[in-house]
């Protein structure tokens, strides 16, 4: 892990930072944070003495007291993703927002992935700059993949609805890949020159498959919505649309439905026999926006 991305997270118990030795193995002697844990075993430590583990996987658990009401992506969502994703479908949109963010940050420079997933569109910000990195996710399974994928970031179970457990000022950068937005501490954790950058899937994504496959559908004024979304803390600056089409077989398509929020309700059963009856091959619009924004002064806000 970088020490200056340790540097710039918050203690999710006491609010301290930590450093760059924090990041150690432990002694014989815990803290009650470690209770349990074996000797030996790598932790993040904080100016107070709370201990984070890091589990053998490479991803560390922040989230304290009662969790998060939110649902994670289950170990079925996140494989059908990773499967998807490894034939190279969103390759065109991993690389648009990697040159994207390339040009809008220097060396060194902190990016946060809020809602990393499996580290997918991350690994591709880092071939394209020489940035460290953060990635949050309410989902286990998927950061046990995006440790592996990003090993040099920290990955975080973290909840992104929450005070994030990043200092003020500390990011250069924050992406957001069709993932919860939370404005507020998005603005805070940014500093001076920044830029939040967010995708979202355009009206059409993946229409000709929709039905069979059970996709949620693009709501026609998302758009305006995101921005409106946004608006007490953020100004929008550009956007850029990534479109083209892809050739899709049947388990492709089963696993488009089963890798988004609408794989928490399918039956994956039930989805197998539905796209049964779909040709071998569909051709199938991918449409995403990537939207840039700037926050606006403290003075300014709402």
């Amino acid at each position: 892990m970088y020490p200056s991305a340790i540097a710039a997270l918050l203690c999710p118990v006491c609010a301290e930072s930590f450093c760059a030795e924090s990041f150690r193995t432990q002694g014989p002697e815990h803290s009650p944070a470690s209770a349990g844990t074996a000797a030996g075993s790598p932790a993040l430590v904080c100016a107070s003495g709370h201990t984070f583990d890091v589990a053998k996987q490479g991803y560390v658990n922040f989230l304290t007291g009662a969790g998060t009401s939110f649902l994670p992506d289950t170990a079925g969502m996140v494989a059908a993703r990773e499967e998807f994703l490894s034939t190279g479908a969103y390759r065109p949109l991993a690389d648009a927002l990697a040159t994207l963010v390339a040009s809008k940050v220097s060396a060194g420079d902190l990016v946060l992935d809020a809602g990393t997933g499996t580290g997918y569109y991350l690994s591709a910000i880092q071939r394209a700059a020489d940035v460290t990195s953060i990635g949050l996710d309410i989902s286990k399974f998927a950061l046990r993949r995006a440790a592996r994928a990003n090993p040099e970031t920290v990955n975080l179970v973290w909840d992104v609805w929450r005070p994030l457990p990043i200092a003020a000022n500390a990011v250069r950068a924050v992406v957001v890949i069709f993932a919860p937005r939370n404005a507020a501490e998005f603005a805070r954790v940014l500093g001076p020159n920044s830029v939040l950058l967010v995708v979202t899937p355009l009206p059409g994504h993946l229409a000709e498959i929709a039905d069979e496959a059970g996709l949620l559908g693009v709501q026609p004024d998302k758009q305006e919505a995101l921005e409106s979304s946004l608006a007490e803390f953020f100004t929008p600056v550009s956007h850029q649309n990534v479109e083209y089409y892809l050739l899709l077989g049947r388990e492709d398509v089963a696993r488009a439905a089963m890798m988004g929020p609408a794989g928490h309700h399918l039956d994956p059963e039930v989805l197998r026999a539905r796209v049964a009856f779909l040709p071998e091959q569909t051709t199938v619009a991918a449409k995403f926006r990537i939207s840039a924004f700037s926050a606006l002064p403290a003075a300014h806000r709402q």
